[in-house]
């Protein structure tokens, strides 16, 4: 009985970090937008939920038929309706006698007690991370837990919604009533749990945003984004002959924009950063003197590199300046990471415009 259990508990820890890399895009952003920073404790909590959710849906859908073309299963109905019929099935298999008390230990053996026992364990965390973290009531708590076993139960029903040609597991009122129970049980269990732990509310109380540092993490971010905007810009100024696109693009988007909005691009908004300078306002020197040495001369000279049709020139000339920019790249991704690793040193851009990211 526990093998049938630990099966999918194997396979949701196997493809937790692939499940982890994919949240952590929609984690960092809600995270910065909605406190301006990431804690680790606030992290450390929405990971666990995380895999805990992994855990209950493959403990529900696994293990999968063999085929998605399976066969039906030999039930007359789909549904079991009754509620407490798992009693029923308690007492057809159990060898507990009633006035012998040493033989209660025999449930925990029972395949109908087991089912009835992890269906209600399968959301007792749930429960716990709803009241503890979510800070729901308890109304909002049997909901959630009605709703979650619902889905559950419609899940196996329908074959994993359709892919299956017919259900490999039933739909049973019984699992919903224990299901919603164990959410019910997490959420006064968190009760106790929230006087050991600390308090969700007061994880803010004592951080100053404007002493925070920018992480390279978040900049790399907003990099992510404002390039995506960028791509297409670029391309619609090339189609239209725009004399030189990509410095003209440059100068609108990283240079005239954040000059409107104190120092935001979109990417930087939604990360909530912005660009400050030897004052609160950014000057348009300040943001000339950055994007101009990034952008425009960092990869003005990849630009010409790429466009300027060295294949036509001889091949040691050809060479010399492949390696020249070789080693110009090389140069330049070495100071990044060096100034990555050591949060005393400055990139050269931002040392020579007085430039600098803070949290808005």
């Amino acid at each position: 009985m526990f093998k049938f259990y630990l099966f999918p508990i194997s396979y949701a820890f196997l493809t937790f970090p692939i499940a982890a890399v994919l949240f952590t895009l929609p984690f960092l952003i809600v995270q910065y937008r909605k406190y301006g920073y990431v804690h680790f404790y606030r992290a450390l909590l929405l990971y666990l939920f995380l895999l805990y959710m992994m855990n209950a849906v493959y403990l529900i859908i696994l293990p999968l038929p063999p085929s998605i073309h399976n066969a039906p299963p030999a039930v007359e109905s789909y549904a079991q309706w009754i509620p407490f019929h798992f009693l029923e099935d308690i007492l057809k298999e159990t060898a507990v006698v009633a006035d012998q008390p040493r033989t209660y230990l025999h449930l925990l053996k029972e395949r109908a007690f087991l089912q009835v026992f992890f269906n209600v364990l399968l959301t007792v965390p749930f429960g716990v991370f709803l009241r503890y973290y979510f800070r729901t009531n308890w109304v909002k708590c049997l909901l959630f837990s009605i709703g979650l076993s619902l889905f559950f139960e419609i899940t196996q029903v329908t074959g994993l919604y359709g892919i299956y040609d017919y259900p490999y597991r039933l739909f049973d009122v019984d699992d919903i009533m224990m299901n919603t129970a164990g959410g019910m049980i997490g959420y006064v269990a968190a009760e106790w749990l929230s006087s050991l732990l600390p308090k969700i509310e007061s994880l803010d109380d004592k951080v100053d945003l404007a002493a925070k540092r920018v992480t390279y993490t978040r900049r790399g971010l907003a990099f992510l984004f404002d390039w995506f905007v960028m791509s297409p810009v670029l391309a619609i100024l090339a189609v239209l002959n725009v004399p030189l696109p990509y410095a003209a693009g440059i100068v609108l988007y990283f240079i005239v924009l954040p000059y409107f909005t104190n120092g935001q691009t979109l990417g930087k908004w939604i990360v909530r950063i912005r660009l400050t300078g030897k004052s609160d306002k950014i000057t348009l020197y300040e943001l000339f003197v950055r994007y101009g040495l990034l952008y425009l001369f960092v990869g003005g000279l990849n630009q010409l590199y790429i466009r300027a049709g060295i294949e036509n020139l001889p091949d040691i000339l050809m060479v010399i300046a492949t390696f020249a920019m070789f080693l110009f790249n090389a140069w330049f991704a070495i100071h990044v990471l060096r100034c990555v690793f050591n949060r005393n040193r400055q990139l050269f851009y931002e040392k020579k415009s007085g430039t600098r990211h803070v949290i808005k």
